[in-house]
């Protein structure tokens, strides 16, 4: 008789597995919010909208997304906390575009061999991201795939759900000549453009682990800086004005992702002077020699999230922001175009 083949001898370690998920029960649970109604382990995650019979119509609005090859400089650091961050930030930050609370998150985490401190360490950023966007994490999945991903790599990639009465939808529609533009700061490059900062980090030759003065930290503390979460901030500004268009600068710059909620007849001017961009991107700036138009359709370059709300409302945005620490300021106004994106200096 031949010697039995075990699903261990073709990689997969299920024990690891069951490792992975005690080690991440803690900080899933920690999540929880009054809709969740199945506990850690079922099949499906069910969440009850009953706290939503107000709404007229409620609509639920989706978002789904990765991190991307910053996962790549994690791998080099060794450093797995903070992703999860990015992952839950890269879909709610996309939902509350259109008016939505996020109301729940799940993740998918793929790896070539499961450590479970490694996914334990993913899992407590994808926790602190939703209890920051006031979301629970009610299910995710961790896969083990051998000859897939070579050991002590993997990819996350997460799925957010939120609801807006329909009444309250913001899609971009109101926004006219004469609006102004307030800009919500990025914590740095947050998830996007990472393939372009691998290259220029190698073309540099830089170290990762070296601290820099101008930085205030490491090479790699500034480029492995979670995504900013903005629920807080637009929730508040909501609370207090009318927002007629709210836009997420992730992939795309300002160039891709303004347009995306501007009428007809209009475009959107950016006074880049009046943006402070965060140290890291002297880096980027020098070291790849583009120029603005290049980098502003690449990069954030420290705005992460712009508000458009008319002229009489911005002064009382501004100081509800304010109130929550949320450094925000006006960056541009809507004028007269055809859906772009003016990047002035005055």
């Amino acid at each position: 008789m031949s010697n039995k083949i075990t699903y261990k001898d073709a990689g997969v370690d299920v024990h690891r597995g069951y490792e992975a998920v005690a080690q991440m029960k803690e900080h899933v649970k920690s999540t929880f919010t009054k809709g969740v109604l199945m506990d850690i382990g079922s099949f499906g995650g069910a969440f009850s909208l009953a706290a939503f019979k107000g709404m007229e119509e409620p609509v639920l609005v989706s978002g789904t997304d990765g991190v991307g090859t910053k996962l790549k400089l994690a791998f080099d650091l060794n450093k797995h906390d903070t992703i999860g961050i990015d992952a839950v930030a890269m879909c709610v930050n996309d939902i509350i575009c259109g008016g939505a609370e996020p109301l729940f998150f799940l993740d998918y985490i793929a790896t070539g061999r499961i450590a479970p401190e490694h996914i334990a360490s993913i899992v407590k950023g994808i926790a602190d991201g939703c209890k920051e966007s006031f979301c629970a994490l009610v299910g995710g999945e961790t896969a083990e795939m051998p000859g897939f991903y070579p050991d002590g790599e993997y990819d996350v990639a997460g799925f957010a759900v939120g609801i807006v009465d329909r009444a309250k939808m913001i899609d971009g529609s109101t926004i006219k000549i004469g609006d102004v533009i307030i800009g919500l700061p990025s914590t740095g490059v947050h998830s996007n453009g990472y393939s372009l900062v691998r290259k220029l980090v190698e073309t540099a030759g830089v170290d990762l682990k070296e601290y820099r003065p101008e930085l205030g930290e490491t090479y790699g503390e500034a480029l492995l800086k979670p995504t900013k979460l903005y629920v807080k901030a637009v929730k508040t500004a909501k609370e207090v004005a009318n927002i007629k268009g709210i836009a997420h600068i992730t992939g795309g710059g300002f160039i891709e992702n303004v347009p995306r909620i501007l009428p007809e007849g209009v475009d959107a001017k950016i006074n880049i002077k009046s943006i402070e961009k965060p140290p890291i991107y002297d880096f980027l700036e020098k070291t790849s020699n583009l120029d603005s138009g290049e980098l502003y359709n690449t990069f954030n370059m420290g705005i992460g999230m712009m508000l458009v709300v008319a002229k009489e409302d911005s002064e009382a945005v501004l100081a509800a922001l304010t109130a929550v620490d949320e450094k925000a300021g006006i960056i541009g106004e809507i004028v007269e175009g055809s859906k772009g994106v003016i990047l002035c200096e005055d």
